[in-house]
């Protein structure tokens, strides 16, 4: 096909029964409905405030609290919440949060923490607290009806201290329990101790879920408890943090001085020889809590890139004009800086960058949407079968290896081919089911935090470029220089890289993952054949030279005869650690863009500007395929070669790979430049849809 047959441009700025079908929700109603109700409280009290100028301030005010207000009318405030607490999304939440993030965010960073802060605060009690727990502050977070005399409880999460399984001593918190009263028939009275640090909603949270270690040798271990406002002693919101970021979220350094009943531990605790054993550890807890809040976090910067796109557009098209040589109906006066392809292909890149980090973020929400039940299930049956706590649990897994595998190779396979008896006898095991799915669990969530993140905040710089020095002002459209500052904070939330990277370095080179990745490739080598206009072999070719690289960094010594894959040697498992990320990306991207494909024709909506919808869509796969192989090729090229003085030996099968993936991206920036044409021919809205200053 020659470049004259391919062209079919891009009409529209894409819409929402786009991203339903790509992010896999044109079926459900309600978070179509929660879409709509979230946009109006972002491009509306949200937009008004940051053109305003009120993130400009540290301290909490007035106008930041009728915010507060907006997320009670709108249902934001009870999106996380149970639907047998009175929420009204039922079943796992994970994907209804990411859209909820995701709205706030395409406006300000800060709106959306301060949204989400509550929910991180129920979600130890969610994940490990008992019934009565649950019930009491779940129910208590739906917002007081007119007329109700109680106060809507408003939460905040007091950790800052060092994360579970990555790296660090997960016993070492700060925070500290005693025993105060323990009357005999009577409930035990604890003494917290607690200083928390960068902890947000503070200044109006009237509950806390904290971390503490026991300071009492009556007390068995760390745990996590809840703190009340009205609990006596002191409970202090501390000083606002002197932010330049985020400033629409409170943020604050408490301290904590309280006594509070034994049955604020959340997951309650038993007790044995006298002695007060907490039913889960802090470090269990968080486990349980950031391998899914993390995702939000990451399509929060995902949000943001996609929506400089139109900013930046207006932007160019309107550069020149009102100049003496700026004209109507002149290219200058039509396009502006557009009439050169350098600024709409590196906007290009900054597009599909957006892109695939959404579609990550969006898998690994809807991952975990189908995991939650899964892992609930696999827990109890582990439990009544008397396996507690990991040593056990690890070895219960090992002899079910095998299953796992096949679960997962036949889960890959086309329903006509594969064995379905099989495969559903299988999958109907709990245990061995969730043993499937943990390992992308324990991969997606850090690489979408990682990535979308990281390399967001590189790229996001990229679009504040594309608008010149109009982009470091306060006003520039779309608050284009505030998204970019706010995204070096979502980098660091939950675990700045470092961890991240710490994480995956453990869960990417899991022999199940492995298997999973195994299955991809031959999935994408059937995909290529349907669908050769994506840049699948691009990919294919990434992940075969990843693969070979691990495995090569495991075998393999450098030339003091140190092994080159080891916990300690970051400079190598932190790099094969990106390498998967920017994999995981353009890969889900490719089957976001084949779901579009596929489902688009039968939404008659999209039926006009399908075409260059389509070829626009698979243009940026193409490019972002291309990109990320080359990402992945730099870095095992500097893994292989690097740490030898010498060329190695025998590395024919590295060379091939490495080849590989220079012949595959073939059409690359062709596509690109496909792209770059789509975006100056594509209609934009007359001004933007929510405020400017």
């Amino acid at each position: 096909m020659n470049e004259s047959e391919k062209k079919s441009f891009l009409q529209t700025l894409p819409g929402d029964y786009f991203c339903q079908i790509m992010w896999r929700f044109a079926d459900r109603f309600d978070l179509q409905m929660l879409v709509q109700s979230t946009r109006p409280v972002a491009r509306g009290i949200v937009a008004q405030m940051v053109a305003e100028g009120v993130r400009n301030s540290h301290e909490w005010n007035d106008k930041k609290q009728n915010m507060l207000t907006a997320f009670d009318e709108s249902g934001i405030s009870s999106v996380f919440i149970d639907s047998e607490f009175g929420g009204f999304i039922a079943g796992p939440k994970n994907m209804a949060m990411a859209l909820v993030s995701f709205e706030l965010a395409w406006v300000d960073g800060g709106s959306a923490t301060c949204s989400l802060a509550t929910n991180l605060a129920l979600d130890p009690i969610h994940e490990k607290g008992t019934y009565e727990q649950n019930k009491h502050y779940m129910s208590g977070c739906i917002p007081a009806a007119p007329g109700e005399d109680r106060e809507t409880f408003r939460g905040a999460f007091a950790l800052t201290e060092p994360l579970p399984y990555v790296g660090v001593d997960a016993a070492c918190i700060s925070g500290k329990m005693r025993i105060a009263e323990w009357e005999e028939g009577k409930e035990p009275m604890l003494q917290i101790e607690k200083r928390g640090r960068f902890i947000t909603n503070m200044d109006f949270a009237n509950f806390i879920t904290a971390a503490v270690d026991t300071g009492d040798e009556r007390i068995k271990t760390s745990t996590m408890v809840i703190l009340e406002k009205s609990d006596e002693g002191v409970f202090d919101k501390g000083v606002p943090t002197k932010k330049l970021v985020h400033q629409l979220s409170s943020t604050c350094d408490p301290v904590f001085s309280l006594k509070i009943p034994a049955s604020r531990i959340i997951g309650g605790y038993t007790i044995k020889d006298g002695v007060i054993i907490p039913n889960c550890s802090h470090a269990e807890i968080i486990e349980a809590v950031f391998r899914r809040t993390r995702v939000t976090v990451g399509l929060m910067s995902s949000a943001k890139l996609l929506s400089a796109i139109e900013p930046v557009i207006r932007y160019h098209r309107t550069r020149y004009r009102g100049g003496d040589a700026s004209k109507p109906e002149t290219a200058r006066f039509d396009l502006g800086i557009q009439q050169k392809e350098d600024a709409s292909q590196r906007l290009v890149d900054v597009w599909a960058t957006g892109e695939a980090s959404a579609s990550l973020g969006f898998a690994a929400a809807r991952l975990f949407d189908e995991y939650d039940p899964i892992e609930r299930e696999a827990d109890k049956i582990l439990e009544e079968q008397g396996v507690k706590g990991p040593r056990a649990k690890i070895k219960a897994f090992r002899k079910i290896k095998e299953d796992v595998k096949e679960l997962i190779r036949l889960s890959y396979q086309p329903e006509d081919k594969r064995d379905n008896a099989r495969y559903e006898e299988l999958a109907a095991d709990p245990v061995i089911h969730f043993q499937a799915k943990d390992p992308l669990a324990m991969v997606l969530c850090p690489a979408c935090k990682l990535w979308n993140t990281g390399w967001g905040a590189t790229m996001m710089r990229e679009a504040v470029s594309l608008v010149g020095g109009y982009g470091i002002t306060e006003d520039c459209p779309g608050f284009l220089m505030q998204k970019w500052s706010d995204m070096q904070l979502e980098a660091t939330y939950e675990g700045p890289e470092v961890v991240q990277r710490r994480q995956l370095s453990i869960s990417m080179v899991n022999e199940l993952f492995i298997e999973h990745v195994n299955c991809w490739i031959e999935e994408m080598n059937a995909l290529s054949s349907t669908h050769p206009d994506l840049g699948l072999d691009s990919l294919i070719a990434g992940f075969k030279i990843w693969l070979y690289t691990v495995n090569y960094a495991q075998t393999s010594v450098d030339e003091d005869g140190k092994k080159l894959y080891h916990g300690s040697r970051q400079a190598v498992t932190f790099s094969l650690a990106d390498a998967i990320s920017w994999l995981l990306a353009s890969r889900h991207q490719i089957l976001d863009v084949i779901e579009l494909k596929e489902k688009g024709p039968e939404n008659p909506v999209l039926q006009e500007g399908l075409p260059g919808l389509i070829q626009f869509f698979s243009d940026m796969c193409v490019h972002q395929a291309a990109r990320t192989a080359g990402e992945v090729g730099r870095i095992t090229s500097e893994l292989i070669y690097g740490y030898k003085n010498t060329t190695p030996d025998n590395l024919d099968e590295y060379r091939a790979l490495r080849q590989s993936i220079d012949e595959n991206i073939a059409g690359a920036r062709l596509a690109r430049q496909r792209a770059g044409e789509s975006i100056n021919k594509v209609m934009i809205p007359e001004a933007l849809d929510y405020p400017q200053q």
